[in-house]
């Protein structure tokens, strides 16, 4: 299977840099190929303008050359996984605009639908889980990523699921918590790496 690898983060020393390597590992590991598009590095422009705006009238419109690129990595592809922090309870700005843009009318809805099997979003949360639940954030990120996009895009794109990484702005700065650190952080690691080799 080819899978087209989405990375929403600033910094390429972060934790989410880090998990989608792991999460590599387990794709490679697993036979599959794979292809990185990590939207801060490649300077993506998430703003949409009037070149990229759906046009209701012509579901063939011609959009700009860096969406179209885009949409033919996913065309490629057999799936898509997206890698993010959860950024005040969503994707992180740039990728939602990547979502605006590609996932475009005559594209990924209306007469052409999606191109892919199946959808997997790894979410980092800087919460534990029981926080995070308390207000039932979880049920609302998971309506949003796997009704509101992947339910919407394509027949449906049913295979949806949504990977939550909880607790990764846990404080280890206790010199005496540091082996509690290195084992959290694995642990986080290690389950990138097995939703890798599983999919």
């Amino acid at each position: 299977m080819k899978i087209l690898v989405v990375v929403a983060h600033p910094r390429s020393d972060s934790l989410t840099a880090s998990m989608s390597k792991r999460f590599i590992e387990g794709l490679t590991e697993a036979g599959h190929e794979y292809e990185i598009a990590d939207l801060y590095a490649e300077g993506f422009n998430p703003i949409l303008h009037t070149r990229d705006e759906p046009d209701w009238n012509n579901p063939n419109k011609t959009y700009s050359n860096e969406v179209l690129c885009e949409m033919e990595r996913i065309s490629a592809s057999d799936a898509l996984v997206f890698i993010f922090p959860i950024w005040w309870y969503s994707m992180p700005a740039i990728m939602k605009g990547y979502i605006d843009r590609v996932w475009n009318y005559g594209f990924a809805y209306g007469p052409s639908k999606l191109p892919v099997q199946k959808i997997r979003w790894i979410a980092l949360v800087g919460e534990d889980q029981s926080k995070f639940e308390k207000r039932n954030y979880h049920l609302m990120v998971q309506q949003h990523l796997n009704v509101g996009l992947s339910g919407y895009s394509g027949v449906g794109v049913s295979d949806s699921k949504v990977h939550f990484m909880y607790n990764t702005l846990e404080d280890f700065s206790d010199e005496s918590q540091q082996g509690k650190k290195e084992i959290h952080y694995t642990t986080l690691l290690d389950e990138a790496y097995r939703i890798g080799c599983n999919f």
